[in-house]
């Protein structure tokens, strides 16, 4: 691990953020290593001040309003964020590309137990009784071929909406549909084990009472993403998504609001241990 400065970072998300104000009581590290095929870049943002807090973490180096929100949440409530930085080889895209062979791989589908070096780095600074808090964006829609519930709608790519269902994850929408669960795209994710009832998914109770768009993601396998990593690991665990609006301002401005309000609502919920640390 090597500490660097942030206003020196030759990084898209860091270029967004050359103000020093942002980062006033923030140790940034950048943490490199290698493990099977696969090069590895991550970024270490912890809040000095306040290390105890959640874990956020943002997995793809392309959904930007994610880096944004998780940017402005270590700083309202401590802990430690961990961005991967696919920079490595390609700035500012979904996939490592650094790797030695085969295909790119994807950030959220490494978390297993052959590779046990990638979850050891990413999980280093989760804190006892503290969340896992993971933030995306997301493309409009879903691939209405691969789902079993509400099949008319216009096709989209993906599966993260609240109207897409499949023997995995099972829907529960919001029914006043008020700001930021207006849109269909953005979710707050469940997970529960098989064996369990829905109602064991940390915080998944609390969300549908709290008329939120909740995805319950019933997990019986392992797919290799953190959301099934944490779940068979017995860690708290949240995932936020939201449209991704693209990249100028306002859009970014606008995902980051979205995010940044669940996770108020939620923490309050669900992690009352966490409070906003100014």
């Amino acid at each position: 691990m090597t500490s660097v400065d942030p206003l020196a970072v030759q990084d898209d998300d860091f270029a967004r953020h050359r103000d020093p104000a942002e980062w006033r009581g923030l140790d940034v590290s950048r943490i490199e290593f290698r493990e099977e095929r696969a090069a590895w870049r991550l970024w270490r943002i912890e809040n000095a001040g306040h290390r105890r807090g959640p874990l956020w973490f943002v997995p793809h180096d392309n959904e930007n309003a994610g880096f944004e929100a998780g940017l402005e949440a270590v700083r309202k409530y401590g802990g430690t964020l961990i961005a991967v930085d696919a920079g490595i080889a390609d700035d500012g895209a979904r996939m490592n590309r650094a790797v030695d062979y085969g295909r790119p791989v994807d950030p959220n589908r490494n978390f297993d137990t052959a590779l046990p070096g990638y979850a050891r780095r990413i999980l280093a600074d989760l804190t006892p009784g503290m969340p896992i808090i993971a933030l995306h964006t997301n493309a409009r829609g879903f691939d209405t071929g691969e789902s079993r519930c509400n099949k008319s709608d216009p096709p989209g790519s993906g599966v993260i909406s609240i109207r897409y269902c499949d023997d995995m994850l099972r829907p529960s929408p919001s029914l006043g549909r008020a700001w930021p669960w207006d849109d269909d795209d953005t979710v707050a994710f469940a997970t529960f084990r098989t064996s369990d009832n829905p109602s064991a998914a940390f915080c998944r109770d609390e969300m549908i009472a709290a008329d939120f768009n909740v995805v319950q993601e019933r997990v019986v396998e392992s797919d290799r993403s953190l959301s099934n990593y944490a779940v068979l690991h017995g860690l708290d665990y949240l995932n936020f998504e939201t449209l991704d609006r693209g990249d100028g301002a306002d859009g970014l401005a606008e995902g980051r609001r979205r995010l940044v309000h669940i996770i108020d609502r939620a923490l309050a919920m669900c992690a009352p241990k966490v409070k906003p640390v100014d």
